[in-house]
C-alpha cells in the first residue's frame, strides 16, 4: 500500500490550468483561510474566452468605502465601514445588515490582469482579461519538404 502525501507541492499540475480555473481553486483556498470567510459572498464568471468577472455582494457600502488593489498576481478587495460610528445615533432593533469591514484576497492566474470595475445595486463587478503576450501564444511551425537536386 502506498501513501501519499497531501501536502505535496502540486504546482507543477497547475500549469496546465487556463486562465481562471487556477484562480477559483486559489480563491477557494484563500477564502478558507481567511477570518471572514464567506463574507462577503462572490461569484467568478467566464464572460468569454479570456474574460473574467467577479462580483462581490458588498450591500451597504458606498464607493469610498471600497478599495481594490492589484499587485502583480494578487487581488485585493477591501471594504471598510463604520468609520463615522460615534455621528451614527441610529437606535436598531434587529440588526442583520453586516456593516463590518472585509479584506478578500485572490490569487490571480498568469498573465490576468484588471481592467475596470464598478459598484451597481449592491454588487461590486470587477472585470479581468487574460492577455498572454506574443510570444508566449502557440505558433504554427511551417514544415518545409527537401528538394532532392538531381
Amino acid at each position: 500500500m502506498r501513501n501519499f502525501n497531501l501536502s505535496a507541492d502540486l504546482t507543477p499540475l497547475y500549469r496546465s490550468a487556463i486562465g481562471f480555473d487556477r484562480l477559483a481553486q486559489l480563491a477557494e483556498h484563500a477564502a478558507a483561510n481567511n477570518g471572514n470567510a464567506g463574507y462577503p459572498p462572490y461569484n467568478i464568471e467566464l464572460l468569454s474566452e479570456n474574460r473574467y468577472r467577479i462580483t462581490m455582494a458588498v450591500a451597504g457600502f458606498a464607493m469610498n468605502e471600497l478599495d481594490i488593489v492589484s499587485e502583480g498576481e494578487k487581488l485585493l478587495v477591501k471594504g471598510i465601514k463604520g468609520q463615522n460610528k460615534a455621528e451614527d445615533k441610529r437606535q436598531y432593533l434587529h440588526q442583520g445588515i453586516a456593516e463590518r469591514g472585509f479584506e478578500r484576497s485572490f490569487q490571480l492566474a498568469d498573465h490576468v490582469q484588471v481592467i475596470g470595475a464598478e459598484l451597481e445595486n449592491g454588487l461590486l463587478n470587477i472585470d479581468l482579461i487574460r492577455e498572454i503576450p506574443e510570444a508566449l501564444k502557440a505558433r504554427k511551425i511551417e514544415i518545409k519538404g527537401s528538394h532532392l537536386i538531381e
